[in-house]
C-alpha cells in the first residue's frame, strides 16, 4: 500500500524533477528512508505549511450538509478555534496527498456537546486489518473519554472512523486550520505505516 504508492511517487517524480531532486514532506522522506526507496536524485523536504496549498476545501453547514463557501488555501490560515465560533459548519477538505493514507477527504468539527474537534473520514483498508487499527488508535489517541468510533461499511468496502483531534500527540487549541490538518495527516500516515508494519 504506502511503501508502493510512495516508491511510484518517488520514480515518476524522478523522470520529471528539476535538478534539485524529489519533493517530498517530512513524513514520505522518512519513510522512503527507512524503507530504502531512493531515487536517482536527492530528497527536497518541502515545508509542512504548504501540503495542502492546493487543496479542494469547503465549508459546509452541519445540519444540511451543504456548502456554504468555496475556500482557497489562504482559509488554512484561519486559527482552530474558528469551529468554536461557527459551530454549525464543519471543514471538508480534499487533497492530492491524502491517497497515500487511504483517504479521499477528511471532514473536521467541532462537537456541539463536549467542544472536542472532531476528525471524520473514511479509510480505505482491508476489513481483516480491524485488530491493528483499533489496537494503533487506542494505543496512540490520548484521553479519558471515547476516542474513537470506527465501523467497516460493506457497501462501500471502507472503514468510518471518526476521532478526537484534541486525543492526538502534537494537538494545541492555538494552531491553525492548516497545522489541524497536517496533524490529521501525521497521524494517518503513522497509521497505515503501523499497519503494513504487521502483514
Amino acid at each position: 500500500m504506502l511503501k508502493e504508492k510512495i516508491k511510484q511517487y518517488i520514480e515518476e517524480n524522478d523522470r520529471h524533477s528539476n535538478v534539485e531532486g524529489v519533493v517530498l514532506f517530512r513524513e514520505e522522506i522518512e519513510y522512503a528512508e527507512q524503507n530504502q526507496l531512493t531515487g536517482e536524485g536527492d530528497w527536497v523536504e518541502k515545508d509542512a505549511n504548504t501540503r495542502f496549498t492546493d487543496a479542494y476545501i469547503e465549508r459546509c453547514d452541519k445540519e444540511s450538509e451543504n456548502m456554504l463557501k468555496n475556500e482557497t488555501s489562504a482559509f488554512l490560515s484561519e486559527p482552530l478555534h474558528y469551529l468554536k465560533q461557527h459551530k454549525n459548519e464543519f471543514i471538508y477538505l480534499e487533497s492530492k496527498w491524502f491517497d497515500f493514507v487511504n483517504v479521499d477527504a477528511i471532514s473536521l468539527e467541532v462537537d456541539d456537546v463536549f467542544g472536542t474537534y472532531d476528525v471524520m473520514l473514511g479509510l480505505k483498508v482491508q476489513k481483516k486489518y480491524d485488530k491493528q487499527l483499533r489496537e494503533y488508535l487506542d494505543a496512540h489517541l490520548n484521553g479519558e473519554d471515547a476516542k474513537f468510533d470506527l465501523m467497516f461499511t460493506l457497501d462501500d468496502g471502507l472503514w468510518n472512523l471518526n476521532f478526537v483531534l484534541n486525543y492526538v500527540e502534537g494537538f494545541h487549541e492555538e494552531m491553525t486550520m492548516g497545522e489541524a490538518f497536517q496533524l490529521i495527516y501525521h497521524f494517518l500516515f503513522k497509521l497505515i505505516e503501523a499497519v503494513e508494519k504487521v502483514q
